[in-house]
Order: structure tokens, then sequence, then C-alpha cells
């Protein structure tokens, strides 16, 4: 199945709230008496970790619900966004509660992270089911949370900021899981008080696209779309990290793809739209190759595709690790990602039929 948040990361609903309160009060307390000091430095940063930026507190960060002030340097981080620990290792700084999305990876941090670790401890793994875990989240005693790449509702945002601690919540100005990974990176990096760095890295990143836009100046202009066999035929918009791949390597996107999709991240076409898949190169996130053949090769109106005809099909299995960095989308999955998937669009869109687009480890 292609990695998508759950309905219940996106529409979680708060559940015994009486109780539940009572015990974010308690859990604040504790917060309060226990939180910051040196027994939290260990898990706050890896070997690695960046020197904060001078005055880099207090920091006010804007997002959908209002804004947020962090007035010192945070020592525990949760985070309730689904891809920000990769941010936080890339800063040098280590959460000690990460919400798991993938479901595979101790700490729920994959396999281009984990050297960034440092030898610090694995973080705390929080379920999202009917939305945050509060009362696990307030035992962990933060004193930040991120929820950057989330649906947080104003209902669960509301309940998190009860623990007394700062709660970055998704920009406004993007989808619910729509912000890209260069600005979720800059904006932990602000947060944690290492801007300069967080600048540093995403520039490193985006300077990997530019070369690889240089070295293939055949992405140029072609269009593109990702899309998996997740109820049926799954598109991303514009506003996914998936597509932002695409898009970062010099493709296009469909012209209507937005008008289609609404203002979602992705959602499944009707038959009657399957031409939205008739693309210069076509990504498709799959659970195995025979199951992408007896979708795929069985649909008519999909088969009678120039996209299928002349093979310009790119399939990356979801279970592997690149195809899980193919939709964590952030600044240490990507360049992962670049190097494997750049060989493939290219032999995607080279024009001849019979150039085998090869499988990435």
């Amino acid at each position: 199945m292609a990695r998508i948040p759950t309905l219940s990361a996106v529409r979680g609903r708060l559940k015994t709230a009486g109780v539940l309160a009572s015990a974010l009060v308690l859990a604040a307390s504790l917060t309060a008496c226990g939180g910051g000091g040196e027994s939290a430095t260990p898990a706050a940063q890896n070997s690695a970790g960046s020197a904060v930026d001078a005055n880099a507190f207090p920091t006010t960060i804007e997002h959908k619900y209002g804004s947020t002030t962090i007035t010192q340097e945070p020592k525990r981080v949760v985070t309730v966004g689904l891809t920000e620990q990769d941010a936080l290792l890339a800063l040098g700084v280590v959460p000690v509660g990460v919400t798991e999305w993938l479901g595979k990876y101790p700490g729920t941090i994959g396999p281009w992270a984990t050297d960034k670790l440092g030898g610090a401890a694995l973080p705390e793994v929080l379920k999202d089911v009917d939305g945050p875990q509060y009362e696990k989240i307030a035992a962990l005693k933060p004193d930040l949370i991120i929820a950057l790449y989330s649906g947080l509702t104003k209902e669960q945002y509301d309940k998190l900021s009860q623990i007394g601690v700062p709660v970055v919540a998704q920009p406004k100005e993007y989808n619910d899981y729509g912000i890209p990974w260069n600005e979720a990176t800059k904006k932990v990096g602000q947060a944690v008080g290492r801007a300069t760095k967080a600048n540093e890295l995403v520039k490193a990143v985006e300077d990997k696209f530019a070369q690889a836009r240089k070295e293939h100046p055949e992405f140029a202009g072609k269009s593109a779309l990702m899309a998996s066999t997740y109820e049926g035929y799954f598109v991303y918009g514009s506003q996914d990290g998936r597509s932002h791949i695409l898009e970062s390597l010099g493709f296009k996107l469909p012209a209507d793809l937005d008008a289609v999709i609404g203002d979602k991240f992705g959602k499944s076409l009707s038959a009657e739209r399957t031409d939205l898949l008739d693309r210069d190169a076509l990504v498709w996130l799959i659970d195995t190759p025979a199951k992408a053949q007896e979708i795929l090769g069985k649909d008519a109106l999909y088969t009678g595709l120039k996209v299928a005809k002349e093979k310009r099909e790119v399939f990356i299995e979801n279970e592997g690790n690149y195809g899980s960095a193919v939709s964590f989308v952030t600044v240490l999955s990507l360049p992962y990602v670049i190097d494997r998937i750049v060989p493939q669009l290219s032999a995607a869109v080279d024009g001849d039929p019979k150039t085998e687009v090869k499988p990435a480890s």
C-alpha cells in the first residue's frame, strides 16, 4: 500500500475528554518540575550536534492556529508530525519521542538517518490512532512539541498546549501534510536555535538536485507524476513531497492536477480521469511488481495509454528502504532517493521503449 498518512492521522478526534484533561494537568505539572536540567541533555544532542545560533531565542513561529514563541533552547523535543525527526537528527538533536508512520524501523528512524543518532538512545515511538497520545507525550516531559508535517486539528492543538510547553503546528499556507521538506527543515532549525545549520543542510540538498538537473537536461519541461495503486489509482498533488521530488529534478506536473485533487495531498482518480496518468514519466509506488502487473496489466484504459505502451514507468516497491525514503521526503532521505531515482527517470524518458528501467536497491 502507498505510504499515505492514515485517515486517523488526518482526522483524529479526541475521546474521553474529561479524564484526559485531568491527566494532562497532572503530567504538565510533572513536566514543570522535571523538564530541562542535565538529565535531559544526553537524549537531546548527538555527538555531531551543531551549536545554537547567537541570539536564537526568543523566537516566534507562525502556524495554522496562531503563533508559538520559544524562549530558550529546547532539550526534550517530541514530534507529532510524521517526518520531523530527520531534520532534528540532521541538526544534531535527537528527539525523545516520535510519531510512527512507516512502522518498520526501530525508533522510527530510517536507515538514511541512523548514523545521525551518534550513539544516543532511540526515541520513544508514539502512535496516532485517534489523535496524539497526550498522556504519553506529557510523560516524556517535553519542552517543545513539533507538528509541522501533520494534520493536527485545532482541538488537538489546544489539548497539546495544555501540557504547558510550546507547540508548533503545521503552517497555514500549505495543505495538511503539505509543508515542503526545505521549509520543514528551516522551521525545525528555527525552533531549536540552529537556523544557520538548517540553511546549510537545505542548500546541500538543493545543490544535489541542481547537479542532477545539469547532468540530465532531458528532464527539463517533461511531464511527470507520482501515483500508487492504493484504492485504485491514487495520485499525489503539487503540495505533496513526492511531487516536489519530480519538480526539483526539472519535471512539470500535469497542469490540471490540483483541479482534480482539490486541497488534499492526493486523491484516487475516477476511471474518467485515467488520462492524467499519461505522462512522459510515471512513477508508481507499488506493493510488488507482480501485484502491480495484476492491477495495471488487466486495465485496458491504462494499458492503452502511451506511458504504458512506451514503458515510461518507474516502479518502486513500498516495503523497501528506497520506497520508504521516497515517501518520507526529508533533508536526510532525499540524497538517498536522488541517487536511485535519477537513473530510472533517465531511462524512462529516453524515447526508446526497449530501454529497461532497472529496479534500484
